[in-house]
């Protein structure tokens, strides 16, 4: 890999003396446009619900990272770390030979999006990814040979290929042909799930079974359980739900906002994966990322987003807990209304509470020294008509949105508070089982 890194720095063309260098050289305007690009795919493609989602931006951040990592120095493949990816899977670069990593980025990332979403992608976006592609290769081309253009976009997509190879058994391949999985049978139990909407049947109840890029981050996070279930006023089950009625009774506008600002539902949006990233998105924007900082954060937050949503489906289903509205309505009151609605999946543990909460372990490492601390506005929800939000701190802006869940009266605190914690503990699997580069620049 060394070696390999050292031809490819030596070697200059053009008036541009980094244009064959590190990957930290490289502008990473153009993986982040492919990422904004990604959230409207998500969003307008059929079948894309949040596990889904999450998958698919798993596999083109890690592409992407496959892309780039030779030349990061001291960085080391995915290949060997990643459950169920060999080394031996990973493609190599000609020895001796120079390397455009911009362009290798390029043809993976472009590759690997059209890879995971072939089957329902529409005309309009997949003219848009070629588009991007084309539009982004004639500006990294300049002061490359033709030779070094070739190779570069060649080893990109080898290695789009690779890494959807690995996708194939991963459970989740095509899933969103039959996102929800049928058959299945919900079992018979008053603390059960049931339908609380048109929707009957519960989204990707097989998802848990999924093969996690970390073994750990599921295998280790399914400790968490739901309060025993009953139907007594005097239980703890049935003061949770309470809980629930009376926030909705006495919400602030404030509180309604809040819930509606982080509800990110599917198809209207591009999911609470696809805020998430739009968020990384813009902080890689403000501090003008290098193509290395870029990939690295990229990389982390696909993974946890991913590993997220089967650790959190694995529980979901483990417990097929009844969701507030339809205990709150047969218990305690019938005409009881939630802010916004409630997804069509059980309660236990919160997606949105698991997935900021990995999320935000990655932002923590990635821009602050571990604290958290960091003052930003989020505009990503701008393009829906929200008003931006000030944060001070990243593990403020997760427990927001976990709340909102309880706000919009579609999850027991519980499911939030619990949730946060699980995905905080699949955050720290990404941060701190994989080898990866120090020193990002």
């Amino acid at each position: 890999m060394l070696f390999i890194f050292s031809a490819c720095t030596k070697e200059y063309y053009g008036n541009d003396e980094y244009s064959a260098g590190a990957t930290y050289t490289y502008s990473g305007k153009y993986v982040r446009n492919y990422f904004t690009l990604l959230c409207k795919i998500s969003k307008s493609t059929p079948g894309f619900f949040p596990p889904e989602v999450a998958r698919a931006y798993g596999y083109v951040g890690i592409a992407n990272y496959e892309a780039v990592v030779k030349g990061i120095p001291g960085a080391q493949s995915l290949g060997g770390q990643l459950n169920g990816l060999a080394a031996s899977d990973i493609p190599q670069l000609p020895q001796n030979l120079p390397c455009n990593w911009g362009i290798a980025s390029n043809a993976a990332t472009a590759d690997m999006m059209r890879k995971m979403f072939s089957k329902k992608i529409t005309a309009v976006n997949a003219a848009s990814i070629d588009s991007t592609e084309q539009a982004n290769l004639k500006e990294m081309s300049v002061g490359s040979t033709p030779e070094m253009v070739s190779r570069s976009i060649q080893f990109g997509k080898q290695v789009a290929e690779a890494i959807y190879n690995y996708s194939l058994n991963d459970g989740g391949h095509e899933a969103y042909l039959d996102p929800f999985q049928l058959p299945y049978n919900m079992p018979p139990d008053p603390s059960c799930w049931v339908p609380t909407n048109a929707t009957l049947h519960p989204i990707s109840p097989y998802w848990g079974n999924n093969r996690p890029f970390i073994q750990a981050s599921t295998a280790n996070t399914q400790l968490y359980q739901p309060t025993q279930f009953s139907t007594s006023p005097t239980s703890d089950f049935y003061k949770g739900a309470l809980e629930v009625y009376n926030q909705v009774k006495r919400n602030t506008p404030q509180q309604v906002e809040i819930t509606k600002y982080w509800s990110d539902d599917p198809f209207n949006t591009c999911t609470p994966t696809g805020h998430t990233f739009n968020i990384i998105t813009q902080l890689l924007e403000e501090n003008n990322a290098t193509l290395e900082k870029s990939s690295v954060a990229y990389a982390k937050l696909c993974i946890a987003e991913n590993d997220a949503f089967v650790s959190c489906w694995k529980l979901k289903y483990k417990s097929v807990l009844i969701r507030p509205v339809s205990y709150i309505k047969q218990y305690i009151d019938p005409s009881f209304a939630t802010v916004i609605g409630t997804p069509a999946f059980p309660a236990f543990t919160s997606g949105h509470s698991v997935e900021i909460g990995a999320g935000s372990k990655v932002f923590n490492e990635m821009f602050t020294n571990g604290s958290g601390d960091y003052n930003f506005t989020d505009y990503s929800q701008l393009q829906y008509g929200f008003a931006a939000r000030h944060y001070n701190n990243f593990n403020e802006m997760a427990e927001e949105c976990a709340n909102s869940r309880l706000y919009g009266g579609i999850h027991y605190a519980e499911d939030n508070v619990k949730g946060l914690e699980q995905g905080r503990a699949v955050g720290s699997f990404v941060i701190n089982s994989l080898n990866w580069p120090k020193n990002i620049r």
